[in-house]
């Protein structure tokens, strides 16, 4: 309620200024999102839900695909992102510190569908990692095998969201207190015991953040599954597409969008859920 000492006019103008915003996420949020979930429910024969039944019959198999494919990746992340922040604030070497700190971030700048594109060719058969290897002699050409099925996945997810995670980790881990490192040096524990048990429990919420923010925008992607991965099973970003092109199903893909968005409002519903426990404390 506004406050008696605010007046109409003052009110109406800080509705004015927020109206432009409130329209937009209306129009870009709520309205489309709404209108997906009601066409996952609109069936020939009126509401009901031979949408779902139809998306679990045909693509069962491709739900668990996408929801073990995401999980792994976000695990990989979390790991990677850890040992490269854990380096950027335990190293003892600035020129392999000033390095990495400069290597890590280049994919944060790479879209995920030029991310496809190239681990397509760097991943084929005959593409450059195993050309690589033959050349050197650690490959004879008939050992080589295609990486394009869910390892080039997860390789995909992995090297574009790593450095997401790992600037927000390794700026959280920068504005740490430095005593209780330093105190543990000095008592002898080593980098790795210092990292596990003083540097990632202080950073454990900032670190969660990431891996949700990346899980989400993994869930979404659909230019890497089609470029590395065609054949079945695939991720449901892929089915969705499928369904529109060719049979022009709206029902299904709305079904296969909301059951995306359950799974991913699960892990958010969880990391909201840790959040409020914490603030808590």
């Amino acid at each position: 309620m506004p406050s008696p000492n605010t007046s109409p006019r003052t009110s109406l103008t800080g509705l004015m200024l927020v109206a432009p915003a409130l329209a937009v996420v209306i129009l870009l949020f709520v309205v489309p999102l709404a209108s997906s979930v009601t066409g996952s429910f609109a069936t020939p024969e009126g509401p009901g839900f031979g949408n779902f039944r139809k998306a679990f019959e045909l693509y069962w198999t491709d739900m668990v695909f996408s929801a073990v494919i995401i999980l792994i990746s976000t695990a990989l992340i979390v790991l990677i992102a850890v040992a490269i922040a854990g380096y950027l604030t335990l190293g003892n070497n600035p020129l392999a510190v000033a390095a990495l700190r400069w290597l890590y971030r280049w994919p944060l700048f790479v879209p995920f569908i030029v991310v496809g594109q190239i681990l397509r060719t760097f991943l084929a058969k005959n593409g450059l990692m195993n050309s690589l290897l033959v050349n050197a002699d650690l490959l004879s050409p008939l050992q080589a095998v295609s990486f394009l099925d869910w390892r080039g996945i997860v390789i995909a997810f992995v090297w574009k969201q790593m450095p997401f995670v790992t600037l927000l980790t390794a700026g959280a881990m920068a504005s740490l207190d430095r005593s209780t490192i330093e105190a543990a040096r000095n008592l002898g524990a080593s980098r790795l015991r210092i990292l596990l048990e003083i540097v990632v429990p202080q950073v454990a919420s900032t670190l969660l953040v990431g891996a949700v923010l990346s899980l989400v925008t993994m869930m979404s992607v659909l230019s890497v599954p089609l470029m590395i991965n065609a054949q079945s099973p695939t991720m449901i970003t892929a089915d969705m597409a499928f369904r529109i092109n060719s049979y022009g199903d709206y029902g299904v893909a709305n079904a296969l969008g909301l059951l995306s968005l359950a799974f991913t409002g699960a892990v958010a519903w969880i990391y909201l859920r840790q959040t409020m426990k914490e603030n808590a404390r």
